[in-house]
């Protein structure tokens, strides 16, 4: 009743699975899938921020965060990721070099309007001192700074923050 499956059967079924799993592969390290299956990173990246709200952030940010974190965000010389002599970390880069873009759009609010999270760093609170706008403004703006490669990366953190 059942038949012997060839073993070039078997081989051939086993190279069209390698194949699809170096498809996969090539779809993780460039870019994701479209709804329609296509990769995404084919199309130019539209990052629905606004130009006007990225100048504002610029503003804001040279005025407020640029001291500590670096012109354009790409931080002071040392390394942030080594505590300093009061045991705190030194601000952080906020472009691509470093790891706000590690973070969802909620975590950075939060970061800016409370300060530093358990008392890791010297970051003050802008709440207060600074509007929610004026915030939203500013993590746009260092939203700007990042590579479309990191920008890609971060869509998925924040799409997986924003799932139930």
């Amino acid at each position: 009743m059942y038949k012997t499956i060839s073993p070039w059967v078997l081989v051939l079924l086993a190279g069209l699975l390698s194949a699809c799993d170096k498809a996969a592969e090539s779809v993780a390290t460039q870019g994701a899938l479209s709804h329609d299956g296509a990769v995404s990173d084919a199309a130019p990246l539209d990052r629905k921020l606004g130009v006007a709200q990225i100048a504002r952030g610029s503003v804001i940010f040279e005025k407020s965060c640029a001291e500590c974190h670096g012109a354009n965000g790409k931080g002071q010389p040392g390394d942030w990721r080594v505590r300093n002599a009061e045991g705190k970390y030194p601000p952080p880069p906020l472009d691509d070099s470093a790891h706000a873009w590690h973070h969802p759009t909620a975590v950075l609010m939060e970061a800016i309007r409370d300060g530093s999270p358990g008392g890791e760093g010297n970051m003050p609170a802008w709440k207060g001192k600074l509007s929610e706008q004026e915030m939203q403004d500013t993590v746009v703006y260092i939203k700007s700074l990042w590579t479309d490669p990191v920008y890609r990366l971060w869509l998925k953190v924040e799409q997986q923050s924003l799932e139930p």
